[in-house]
C-alpha cells in the first residue's frame, strides 16, 4: 500500500501536558510509531480554553504532528487515541502530496497567530452596533 502524509491535531489534557510535556509527546509519538508511522514534524501548537467541557476538562493543549503512514493503519491509530487518558480528541487529515513539504515547513516555523486573534476582536469593536428597540427614537 502507498504511504501518505497525514496531519494530526491532538487535543491533550492540559494538566498532564503541563506536568510532563516530554512524556505526553512521547505517548502520542509511541501510538504513531506503534502502527509503523514515520513522524515528520511535531510541535506544541497552543493551549486554550475549550468551548465546552470535554470529560470535565475546560482547557486543552494542542499538539500538531505530521507523519507518514499507510492509510490502513489510521483506524488503529484513532482507536488507540480513544483509549488514551492523555488525548481528549484527535483529528487526522490526509495532506495532498504537493502541499506536504510546504505545510510541514510552515507549521514548524510559524507560531499560533495570537496577534491575528486579537486584531479580529479589535475589528469587531470598530463596526457599527445594531440598535435595540429601547434605543430607537
Amino acid at each position: 500500500m502507498p504511504v501518505s502524509t497525514y496531519e494530526g491535531m491532538f487535543l491533550l489534557d492540559s494538566a498532564k501536558a503541563a506536568a510532563a510535556w516530554d512524556d505526553t509527546v512521547k505517548h502520542v509519538h509511541d501510538i504513531l510509531t506503534k502502527h509503523q508511522s514515520e513522524i515528520v514534524a511535531s510541535r506544541q501548537w497552543d493551549e486554550r480554553r475549550l468551548a465546552y467541557p470535554i470529560d470535565g476538562h475546560k482547557k486543552g493543549t494542542y499538539l500538531l504532528t505530521y507523519f507518514k503512514t499507510d492509510g490502513a493503519h489510521l483506524k488503529e491509530i484513532v482507536a488507540d487515541c480513544h483509549l488514551s487518558d492523555v488525548i481528549l480528541r484527535e483529528l487526522v487529515l490526509k495532506v495532498h502530496p504537493k502541499l506536504a513539504d510546504h505545510l510541514v515547513n510552515q507549521a514548524m516555523t510559524s507560531t499560533p497567530n495570537a496577534d491575528a486573534e486579537g486584531a479580529g476582536e479589535d475589528d469587531m469593536d470598530d463596526r457599527p452596533r445594531r440598535r435595540r428597540r429601547d434605543d430607537r427614537d
